[in-house]
């Protein structure tokens, strides 16, 4: 294969995660490091090490077009997306970035816009699509073995204290975190959203400033109800950051504790004032060798390869993102919110 060259943009801490898993991908290199400090540059393209003499530089596009890569990582923060991922894409780039893809949904749609009219792959990490666990129970549920889902619900309840700009954050909850959740909900149940309802608070003792609490109620295609209830300042009993499941089918539920404790049950007979249920086993997934950032990534650079269209392109991710503002729309308005992607 050829060997492709990226560039990475926006060397904070997350950006370390995706050094990690380059300096393991065959046929690939990255060939330059942006930040706006650039220290921060050069400290990661020193802990890249001597796989490749990478140039450093505070000026994204001057380096593209001194390099012109063919993939350009977007590690910046939400709000700098938009700007970098499209004038990549004019580069003649492919991008993958961090979550969110952006800060608002015209830019989304803008972004989306972009990789069509360039040709190029534009896809987003979320890392938790690549969990073994979350993937096995994808798998019992395309099974059919509890029949066809109708409900799915979530519970996030930790209790982070960040410090920094969190505390400050609008819809810190809705905007920062739910992302995951409402992309691994749509994920289990092969569903998109048609509507919202969302009521958010900031409950007493709370120390952020603005809606560290939220419950959301989603329709999603094909009949499925979806809800979530979360909570960032929830002091003992936590969830994981992968959240409680329970997936209800027409013929059993599903439970999941977002690790590796999951469990299922199916109905065996039925004509009493409660039906008799068995456990069922879910098969393990198999294979974990490619676990969130690693798999996403390669994925990505395998797909440039081939041809082939990640399980994250920006097509299908900008309808988690219109999860996240339809909820924040609602819990500000107050009104069930149509999703209009």
């Amino acid at each position: 294969m050829t060997t492709l060259r990226a560039v990475l943009v926006g060397c904070g801490q997350m950006s370390k995660e995706w050094v990690r898993v380059a300096r393991t991908i065959s046929d690939f290199e990255i060939v330059g490091f942006v930040d706006l400090e650039r220290e921060a540059a050069q400290q990661r393209a020193d802990e890249y090490g001597d796989v490749t003499h990478a140039v450093v530089s505070t000026d994204f596009e001057a380096m593209l077009q001194e390099l012109s890569p063919d993939i350009v990582f977007d590690c910046t923060v939400p709000a700098a997306h938009a700007p970098v991922t499209t004038t990549a894409l004019k580069h003649g780039c492919h991008v993958l970035g961090e979550k969110p893809m952006t800060d608002s949904m015209e830019n989304a749609r803008r972004m989306v816009q972009a990789a069509q009219e360039a040709g190029k792959l534009y896809a987003v990490i979320q890392n938790r699509r690549y969990d073994p666990n979350i993937r096995r129970l994808r798998r019992f549920i395309d099974s059919q073995t509890i029949g066809s889902v109708t409900t799915i619900s979530s519970d996030f309840f930790i209790a982070p204290h960040f410090g920094g700009f969190r505390d400050q954050m609008q819809h810190v909850l809705l905007l920062d975190m739910a992302i995951h959740t409402f992309d691994a909900a749509r994920y289990l149940c092969k569903a998109d959203p048609v509507s919202v309802y969302c009521r958010e608070w900031n409950p007493a003792g709370s120390w952020y400033s603005h809606g560290a609490s939220a419950v959301a109620i989603f329709e999603m295609t094909n009949g499925v109800v979806y809800t979530y209830r979360g909570s960032w300042c929830a002091e003992g009993l936590p969830t994981t950051w992968e959240s409680d499941w329970r997936i209800v089918g027409q013929q059993g539920s599903a439970q999941w504790s977002g690790n590796e404790q999951m469990k299922a049950q199916r109905v065996t007979q039925t004509g009493g004032f409660l039906s008799v249920h068995d456990d069922v086993d879910i098969p393990a997934w198999g294979d974990e060798s490619q676990n969130g950032h690693d798999g996403l990534i390669r994925e990505f650079v395998e797909c440039i390869h081939t041809g082939a269209i990640p399980e994250t392109i920006c097509t299908d991710n900008i309808k988690s993102l219109a999860m996240v503002f339809g909820a924040i729309e609602s819990a500000e308005t107050g009104r069930v919110v149509p999703i209009h992607i």
